[in-house]
């Protein structure tokens, strides 16, 4: 469960502009048997998201793997960025291949949630070295507006909430219809990596000046789409999941970026909806197995 703190090292780092910055560091052990993995996670995610997957990559008898998790600038542990004009994907990206170096990381396999996974298309154009492999966690090229502005409907909610089980239910009761596959563990693990506990109550674990980007949205902006980026990734290995409920990748979208890459791994995790919980059986099977085909 996601409320363990055991299995990892915390690591701080500094970004370039000095903002002090956060991350788990899972299996630090093995970090020259395998190629490590690097965890990327949602908009107002955070490294925790990652945790049962990790302690399953870093604990697997036959070929541990050494798992790093971040938290970006205004999530989880890290600092809250004054600039809220940094909260911007190529800073993140820029904060993530520095945290890779401090971390020294050369080289490894992404898994990149939502966000992550579009930091992850940018970092092909920006430093292609250091991506053996990538997997996409229910994030494309094209992004849908109506997903867009179901995020920051419930982004925007915040509700105080006065115990871990009040968090738990309003999860269910928000995301329940799109992720039947859940169990109650599931759910409990979901608020933990979510919420966080300040003063007596249970909070959202993020800076809010995050949702202002989604604000002037509505149902008739134009989201650009990145299919040039996604060319960008051809030469690495790639896998792409996607929610069988999900509002944010399309199965149109999802069947032209097979069409474009036929070597691509298409994985649909059944019952779940944006964005997938990767530590479930059938899904940590197909992860396994598409990391162990790369080295």
């Amino acid at each position: 469960m996601d409320t363990d703190n055991s299995g990892f090292e915390e690591r701080f780092f500094t970004a370039s502009d000095g903002l002090r910055l956060y991350a788990r560091d899972y299996g630090h052990a093995d970090a020259q048997k395998d190629l490590p993995i690097v965890c990327l996670p949602g908009l107002s995610r955070n490294s925790r998201d990652f945790h049962r997957l990790a302690l399953q990559l870093s604990g697997q008898p036959e070929r541990p793997r050494r798992v790093i998790t971040f938290d970006y600038r205004g999530r989880g542990r890290s600092e809250w960025d004054a600039d809220t004009g940094h909260y911007a994907l190529p800073v993140e990206a820029d904060d993530v291949l520095t945290g890779c170096a401090a971390l020294d990381i050369s080289q490894a396999i992404f898994i990149g949630t939502s966000r992550g996974g579009l930091i992850a298309h940018l970092l092909a154009a920006m430093r292609p070295v250091i991506l053996r492999g990538v997997i996409l966690n229910d994030i494309g090229p094209v992004i849908e507006i109506g997903g867009l502005l179901q995020i920051r409907q419930y982004l925007e909610a915040r509700p105080v909430l006065h115990s871990w089980a009040e968090a738990v239910d309003n999860l269910r009761r928000v995301h329940g219809p799109a992720f039947p596959a859940l169990d109650p563990s599931d759910w409990t693990g979901m608020a933990h990596a979510i919420f966080t506990e300040k003063d007596g109550v249970i909070i959202a674990d993020f800076d809010p000046a995050l949702i202002e980007p989604l604000r002037s949205l509505d149902k008739n902006t134009q989201i650009p789409d990145i299919w040039s980026l996604y060319e960008g990734l051809k030469p690495i290995p790639l896998m792409t999941i996607r929610g069988e409920n999900s509002t944010i990748l399309s199965q149109a979208t999802f069947a032209e970026m097979k069409a474009r890459r036929p070597d691509m791994k298409a994985v649909t995790a059944k019952g779940q909806g944006h964005a997938p919980l990767l530590h479930l059986p059938e899904l940590a099977a197909e992860i396994s197995a598409f990391i162990n085909t790369l080295a």
